[in-house]
């Protein structure tokens, strides 16, 4: 099976043990997403939401055989418990993708793929899983000191930039967090 992984944030940059074949390619599906999830180490990091901005999301070919292989590869990459498995998305061939991946199944095919797999954690704002206002996310990483700080924007300067979201574009506005060449 020819597998492809789907990034827009740290999987591209740091893509540590996940299993991929060469480098990132930049025309992937049309996907949704906004800096929505407070993770724990204090980062705002890009997650699929209805409430995101439209971008074109970056892709690489796994080195799978299989689709179970590739979302335990993307699973263990992004330390999602095994509890929670509806945290790792994919779509095979035929199926629909969800309503945040504008056109994927047509991408799968377009591309010669057979699978695509991506991280499909909801969006997050302090307990609740919520998506925070622009505001909210802009307000909460200007308050971070420290190395939760650098964190926060070493995340949101690394993101390529074709992840140019509404919340980016505040982000760089209002902390002066531009993307790093």
């Amino acid at each position: 099976m020819r597998i492809a992984c789907l990034g827009w944030g740290s999987l591209v940059w740091d893509p540590r043990e996940l299993p991929i074949r060469g480098s990132w390619f930049e025309d992937g599906p049309l996907v949704q997403i906004e800096f929505a999830r407070q993770s724990r180490d204090g980062r705002i990091t890009l997650v699929l939401t209805e409430a995101g901005t439209i971008v074109r999301s970056l892709w690489a070919l796994m080195d799978c055989t299989d689709i179970e292989a590739a979302r335990e590869a993307l699973r263990a990459r992004e330390g999602v418990p095994k509890s929670k498995p509806e945290f790792i998305g994919s779509l095979e061939r035929g199926g629909d993708g969800p309503a945040q991946m504008v056109g994927c199944a047509e991408w799968l095919g377009n591309q010669q793929l057979d699978a695509v797999v991506w991280t499909a954690l909801p969006p997050k704002f302090g307990d609740a899983e919520k998506t925070p206002t622009e505001d909210q996310v802009v307000d909460y990483l200007a308050g971070l000191r420290g190395a939760a700080r650098d964190n926060a924007e070493q995340y949101v300067r690394k993101t390529p930039p074709q992840i140019d979201t509404n919340y980016r574009r505040a982000i760089s506005a209002r902390l002066s967090w531009s993307a790093t060449p």
